[in-house]
């Protein structure tokens, strides 16, 4: 199996919850092609059932059109299309903060003079 990761827009989260069935699919948009779609193309992938708790945790920190990593497997589906099963969602700016703010940083320690003791 292939894994990968995207950045994609938040779009929802729907849970089904009955007897011995539970699964989380998860719908997230894209940039659209201009054909086929125009304002956003819509993609919904199943979370895997290892990790189903984890991810809808962290959906429910999630606002919608929110930017959010995606790491997913793809499984070989029907008529040999990809399929994918996600493992792990995040929000994109959840990573890109503390390399920014580390950076910024010095930045504003250089900024700031130091004062002399006046004679």
């Amino acid at each position: 199996m292939a894994r990968t990761t995207m950045d994609l827009e938040f779009i929802s989260a729907e849970r089904v919850k009955f007897d011995n069935v539970d699964l989380i699919k998860l719908y997230f948009g894209d940039e659209p092609d201009g054909e086929k779609d125009l304002g956003i193309s819509l993609l919904s992938m199943q979370v895997s059932e290892d990790v189903r708790d984890e991810v809808w945790a962290a959906c429910k920190e999630l606002d919608v059109l929110e930017t959010v990593r995606v790491t997913a497997e793809i499984e070989r589906g029907s008529k040999n299309m990809g399929k994918f099963i996600v493992l792990h969602v995040e929000p994109a700016k959840a990573q890109a903060k503390p390399a920014a703010t580390a950076a910024a940083a010095p930045a504003a320690n250089a900024a700031k003079p130091t004062e002399q003791p006046k004679p």
